[in-house]
């Protein structure tokens, strides 16, 4: 998969944590499971995806269009 194809894949990523963050298709259900509301658990839910995501995110393409000097994990710099 060449890079520009990850680029627009992490940035449809970004969308849809963004677009389905709230959920509007759960406003005025009234279901209860496990004692909290299922909009709620919605939430949870989407939080534990997001979080996933942006851990794969710092992995695979932090570094992208980024400038100036990174630090490595040992405290150095790797532009020199």
């Amino acid at each position: 998969m060449s890079r520009t194809t990850r680029d627009y894949l992490w940035v449809g990523a970004l969308a849809a944590v963004v677009a389905f963050a709230v959920p509007w298709f759960l406003w005025r259900n009234a279901t209860v499971v496990a004692g909290l509301p299922v909009w709620l658990w919605w939430h949870v839910g989407w939080m534990l995806l997001a979080s996933v995501t942006f851990y794969l995110f710092t992995r695979s393409a932090w570094d992208r269009l980024m400038t100036g000097p990174i630090a490595d994990r040992t405290g150095g710099s790797r532009d020199g």
